[in-house]
């Protein structure tokens, strides 16, 4: 049972240090209050859903070598703290790699998809924050309630949808908090939906706009001057602000492995019957755009959260991506300095002559020392 679980986590707060807001979270439940009988076979349309809904029997997931290697493989994963131990050891004192932003991001989102098993399109992801990095061999638990719900205008010749606001929060084995993020998700309405006055009109606009930032900062205890000394190459540098680069490109390619891999059961990322063609799971054009990243800025230390991303138009396996980076702002901080980037990523055009075409405004910010 779910509640035995989070009984369990909560005894372990005795040991551990926990973020007080996740304390004033609602109490996780059980699966459903009358079991199977309210699953629905394939997963929940719009208007099952209700404001408040929680799901949180996903399963937790550890992140293993094996795991992180296969992540690697089919996003080329750079980020020197993810791949050397030894590395990270000196500058993090944690006993292992940090597991790579991307990966836990993508395992979050996966844990996510008990929700949105029928989504027609993922629209955003909003004020995502890292409060705590976890290493491989850490294990992540994910929560997902509903906090808001708005019906599409109903348009001739289409099957009704609407927009379910969804906010994550990842746990990991100790009950310390690694993630709370916001996204929302279109799903189909039911085929016996009747659209009325009384369908839901949350308006979404401001959901996730405004984080709470850490309680701590996660990377404060790191040491910058090891890095530095160990890492060659041009490390943060204020200067950089204002500069715009262009990235190499890169195919897409392991689609549906890279949604197994992480949990993602949404459907259009296994099942070309759903839309006609197989939708790339979103997370893995930002996992590209952030291997692009990487290889412009080759030694950025980690990413700190998303202000905000937009899927601005759909990806397929084999479809080749580039991006184009803006460092919007470059802060010093007290050990280091933030990145405020902007990646804007593009798919090649298919046809020769066809314009290559936006799929994602991703805006985030970076840790470098």
């Amino acid at each position: 049972m779910v509640a035995t679980r989070f009984a369990r986590l909560r005894r372990a707060r005795d040991r551990h240090v926990v973020d007080p807001r996740f304390d004033s979270l609602p109490a996780c439940g059980v699966v459903t209050g009358n079991g199977y009988a309210a699953v629905r076979e394939g997963g929940y349309y719009f208007d099952d859903l209700s404001t408040g809904q929680v799901f949180d029997w996903a399963p937790t997931m550890t992140l293993s070598a094996g795991m992180a290697a296969t992540h690697q493989a089919i996003v080329g994963d750079r980020m020197r703290l993810s791949l050397d131990t030894d590395l990270c050891a000196a500058v993090t004192g944690l006993p292992g790699p940090l597991a790579h932003p991307a990966l836990v991001c993508d395992v979050a989102i996966g844990q996510s998809t008990l929700v949105t098993q029928r989504v027609k399109a993922n629209l955003f992801y909003r004020g995502l924050t890292f409060h705590r990095f976890p290493v491989v061999g850490d294990s992540l638990y994910t929560r997902t309630e509903v906090v808001g719900l708005r019906a599409n205008s109903a348009k001739p010749g289409r099957a009704p949808t609407g927009l379910a606001a969804l906010r994550m929060t990842t746990i990991d084995q100790g009950n310390r908090l690694v993630l709370d993020f916001y996204r929302c998700a279109m799903l189909p309405a039911s085929p016996d939906f009747s659209p009325n006055p009384s369908d839901p009109g949350d308006d979404l606009s401001t959901i996730g706009a405004d984080p709470a930032p850490p309680a701590a900062d996660p990377t404060a205890h790191w040491d910058g001057a090891t890095f530095r000394n160990r890492v060659p190459g041009p490390h943060f540098d204020a200067g950089m602000a204002g500069a715009v680069l262009h990235s190499t490109a890169d195919v897409v390619s392991n689609a549906p492995e890279l949604a197994r891999l992480t949990l993602n059961i949404a459907a259009p990322h296994h099942d070309s019957r759903v839309g006609g063609r197989r939708l790339v799971y979103g997370g893995h054009t930002i996992g590209l755009a952030l291997a692009q990243a990487s290889r412009l800025l080759p030694n950025l230390v980690t990413v700190l959260g998303w202000e905000s991303c937009d899927h601005t138009g759909p990806v397929h396996e084999g479809d080749t991506l580039y991006s184009e980076l803006h460092v919007v702002a470059a802060e010093p901080a007290e050990h280091g300095g933030v990145l405020a980037l902007r990646s804007v990523v593009y798919a090649v055009g298919d046809v020769t002559g066809e314009p290559d075409r936006q799929v994602l405004d991703w805006r985030f910010s970076a840790f470098q020392f």
